[in-house]
């Protein structure tokens, strides 16, 4: 399958049709934060990880797009791991949080209050503590109450692949 992606209202217009259809799409094919070797992802910068989570949950196999300099030895490394979590006593699931992980800062919009999420939550930026196991650090934090999705992606991408600033690609397969 070939897939080519333009931009303005044309492409929108179908990606609305594709969100609408009942067929399970093929091909998820999204960008991310962080990625390691192993394809583990870090994800949810831009503050819309349940959606993406939906979507490639939904797909029979999720390529992932970034640059090279994404590339890092453990997750967490450069950025924060997001939280989207109920605004509705937000500070309770921080408290929460808090129980499993060093910190967890709630983003500001740029206007100073706290970022709403598409779906009308918070986001608690966390770091990640190395040397943690990732599988249980997210199974702990998906268990709080409160929490609606964190921004691991763990098993969700078949294939990496990592542009670099020369044009050249590396390719990272699940085996």
């Amino acid at each position: 399958m070939r897939l080519g992606l333009g931009s303005g209202r044309a492409v929108w217009a179908a990606a609305e049709a594709l969100g609408t259809s009942r067929a399970r799409p093929e091909l998820a094919l999204d960008g991310a934060d962080e990625v390691m070797r192993d394809l583990a992802v870090l994800k949810g910068g831009g503050g819309a990880l349940l959606r993406e989570k939906l979507v490639i949950a939904c797909a029979r196999r999720c390529v992932i797009v970034a640059e090279a300099r994404k590339l890092v030895a453990r997750l967490g490394e450069r950025w924060r791991l997001p939280v989207e979590v109920v605004r509705f006593g937000w500070e309770g699931t921080r408290a929460r949080l808090l129980a499993v992980l060093d910190d967890a800062e709630c983003r500001g919009d740029d206007k100073g209050a706290p970022f709403v999420t598409d779906e009308g939550h918070h986001i608690l930026d966390c770091a990640i503590p190395p040397g943690a196991d990732l599988g249980a650090l997210a199974a702990a934090v998906k268990a709080i109450t409160g929490v609606v999705e964190h921004g691991l992606f763990l098993e969700h991408a078949d294939t990496v692949l990592l542009g670099a600033p020369d044009g050249s690609l590396e390719r990272l397969v699940r085996p």
